[in-house]
């Protein structure tokens, strides 16, 4: 890196941290020519300043505006730190940006916030109107009282304009309105901007200035985003397209204006796959169905007949897959009842074509589309005249174009039909939802790749950068990587040949002991608090109480559904605890245990996702997309869970002054055991460098090797732990 590279303008500190310069610089030149970028640092790279400085200078040097995403709050904040940082430095006009429903005053929904807001702008334009024909008949009335018999004709005809806009105005007023946005539309606001661009604000920050002033801090944080040069966002502003597109349009920026900086980027492919999923459930058909009953449109006919033979098609597919006693043991979580087949359509689709009769289901769904698009205007007309005190959302409308879609798109590659069932909790009714579940990402993110300047997809799990690329779309990416930059003789990383916890093992007794006795050595051994992550949360229990009695540390399990954060903090505020939880958790990522919060982190078994007809579907897309042996397992599967592995092992060894100790339970993540378990061994999967730092060690001699460990830095506070 050059000392006089112009990017460093953006750089707040005195100096970068080691190979921080060579990113800056590689990123830059990337973005120079307007590439994408694969950016994979361990903790203490710096990687958002890395991508967002030379990211800042391109935008400046080629009038482009930097868009830094993520989906993990305490990255947020990060970003916001930083972006403060650089305005030390040099100014920048920046942004953080939520959706309305968290920063809107009267709590009103999307469809009901524009209905408000064109009817609110609506009667101040009229009153404005209004005012300037007062002033215009005022002025002619002094100039007919002089004699001027033109102006009198003139103020006759200003009279009448006023007469209608007295109605047009009196109409207005009784329809609904947002007070707060009327505000911003009468008020001076200069002084909102002047504070919002005098530092870098947060939403919360912009909610509260808003409401103490009665203000719509939303539509004013829309309204001053044209033009900026960052602006911080979440996953859903970039990845779902329609959003998308409003999003860059309150920028003031065309596609290719913008270069997106995604953070965390490991878990783009899951959010990308959930933002191309469409559901729709039972009760909207139900409703629907209603809403098509109180028409005496001639289509309801035709929309009702496609409608309830869809319906009907839905229950009767979830029905015939319950057995005895099933329906009673639905719960309120989604269950999925499979419906796909491999020589055929799927079964809810043909019970759809054997209980549909009419002229085309074609001609039925576009009568469906077209009622539907008129009801929907009307609701809007309603609520804008104030006929209605919320905005109606048209379930006929929804309900068409999603059958329109499972009809005409549902056969495709990618896209997986499946029916799922619920038990609503107040009625104790058991009711499903047909969804077209996207199994390729790259559906989405391949196009926004395309479209913008260039991007940028940093995290501490990206590699391998092949698959990345091919899942999500990306050609012929930049592609870098760095691993931990704190002295290795600060940590150890074992691979412990505890028994391989395999699904068909876990209720062995010899497995649990040999296990349990691995984790307790591990925990008496370590000098303060131990992380340990499970496959899931019943492991964690499992080993939580089998712990209880055999060691002193307190142990703390974190439970399904129960938040974490009071559990958290209680487990970092003591000095000698162990806290046990599910990889997939909150806890794997995006959580920081510095220091003295935890000193050991394990990891225990292979973490695989629960593999069920979802995670099966794709893995047979991954399949078919990239034509490999075995492509869809290890795309799917092998490569996400040992990049949750990763990222759980990176929750301790956060600054060069740590000290610990990180370690795999389970033999299949030793070299030793790629020769006998083949396939199943996911050593090979880690990065060439981290595979390097794994020291395979049998179970039993792991308390010695972490007693010689913590010794030889001294970390124990008094006498050492008898192994």
């Amino acid at each position: 890196m050059s000392e006089t590279a112009g990017y460093l303008r953006f750089f707040p500190y005195e100096q970068p941290y080691e190979n921080q310069g060579e990113a800056m610089d590689r990123i830059y030149n990337a973005l120079s020519r307007g590439q994408n970028v694969l950016f994979e640092g361990a903790c203490g790279t710096g990687k958002t300043l890395s991508s967002l400085v030379p990211a800042l200078e391109i935008a400046r040097e080629q009038d482009k505006t930097v868009v830094i995403t993520t989906n993990v709050h305490q990255q947020m904040r990060q970003f916001i730190a930083e972006a403060r940082a650089i305005t030390r430095e040099e100014p920048i006009r920046a942004v953080v940006f939520k959706g309305k429903a968290s920063m809107c005053h009267i709590d009103v929904g999307y469809e009901e916030c524009q209905a408000l807001r064109d009817n609110t702008r609506a009667l101040v334009d009229a009153e404005r109107d209004r005012a300037q024909l007062e002033r215009r008949q005022g002025a002619l009335l002094e100039e007919s009282q002089g004699g001027d018999g033109s102006a009198a004709d003139a103020r006759s005809a200003v009279m009448g304009e006023l007469g209608d806009l007295e109605e047009r105005i009196e109409d207005l007023a009784e329809q609904n309105v947002c007070d707060h946005y009327r505000n911003n539309l009468l008020e001076d606001t200069d002084a909102f901007f002047e504070w919002l661009f005098d530092d870098v604000r947060t939403p919360d920050d912009v909610y509260e200035y808003a409401d103490e002033r009665e203000l719509c801090g939303y539509e004013l944080l829309k309204e001053g985003m044209e033009g900026v040069d960052l602006v911080v966002c979440n996953y859903h502003h970039l990845l779902d397209s329609a959003i998308r597109e409003q999003f860059f349009r309150w920028i003031g920026r065309e596609p290719e204006d913008i270069i997106a900086v995604f953070d965390e980027a490991h878990n783009v492919e899951d959010a990308a796959r959930e933002h191309a999923t469409r559901t729709l459930t039972e009760r909207t058909l139900e409703s629907a169905l209603d809403e098509l009953a109180e028409s005496s449109d001639p289509r309801a006919e035709d929309a009702t007949n496609v409608l309830s033979a869809f319906a009907t098609a839905l229950v009767d597919t979830y029905e015939d897959s319950l057995g005895f006693g099933d329906r009673e043991r639905v719960g309120d979580n989604w269950e999925d009842v499979p419906i796909s087949n491999e020589d055929r359509r799927d079964d809810l689709t043909l019970a759809f074509l054997q209980r549909y009769s009419g002229q085309g289901i074609e001609g039925d769904l576009e009568a469906a589309m077209a009622l539907g698009q008129q009801l929907d205007e009307e609701y809007e007309e309603a609520y804008r005249e104030g006929e209605t005190a919320t905005r109606t959302e048209c379930q006929t409308l929804q309900a068409a174009a999603f059958v329109s879609a499972w009809m005409n798109e549902g056969g495709n590659e990618g896209l997986y039909p499946v029916v799922s069932l619920r038990r609503d909790l107040g009625t104790e009714e058991v009711y499903g939802r047909a969804e077209l579940y996207s199994c390729l990402p790259r559906h989405v993110t391949g196009r926004l790749f395309d479209e913008v300047f260039g991007t940028v997809l940093m995290s501490a799990t990206l590699q391998p950068f092949a698959v990345t690329e091919d899942v999500l779309g990306l050609e012929d990416a930049v592609t870098m990587a760095y691993g931990l930059q704190f002295p290795a003789e600060r940590r150890r990383t074992y691979a412990v040949e505890t028994p391989a916890l395999f699904s068909s093992d876990r209720e062995d007794p010899a497995v649990q002991a040999a296990v349990g006795d691995a984790i307790a050595d591990a925990v008496r051994m370590t000098p303060g608090n131990t992380l340990a992550f499970f496959p899931n949360y019943g492991e964690a229990a499992r080993y939580a109480e089998l712990l209880e009695g055999r060691t002193d540390a307190t142990v703390y399990c974190d439970e399904p559904g129960v938040a974490v954060e009071d559990l958290r903090k209680r487990f970092v505020a003591g000095d000698e605890g162990v806290l046990l939880t599910s990889l997939w958790g909150t806890l794997a990522e995006g959580v920081s245990f510095d220091g003295d919060d935890a000193h050991t982190v394990l990891v225990v078994g292979v973490p695989y996702p629960h593999l069920d007809d979802r995670a099966e579907a794709v893995q047979a897309a991954y399949d078919a997309a990239f034509e490999g042996t075995e492509t869809g397992w290890r795309y799917a599967v092998e490569i996400p869970t040992v990049r949750k592995t990763r990222q759980a092992l990176g929750r301790v060894i956060r600054s060069p002054e740590d000290v610990g100790v990180r370690a795999l339970l389970d033999r299949r993540y030793s070299r030793r055991a790629k020769s006998d378990l083949g396939k199943y061994s996911v050593n090979g999967t880690f990065p060439h460098e981290e595979r390097e730092e794994l020291l395979d060690i049998d179970p039993e001699k792991l308390k010695f090797a972490m007693l010689n460990f913590y010794g030889d830095h001294d970390v124990y506070d008094g006498a050492a732990p008898q192994p």
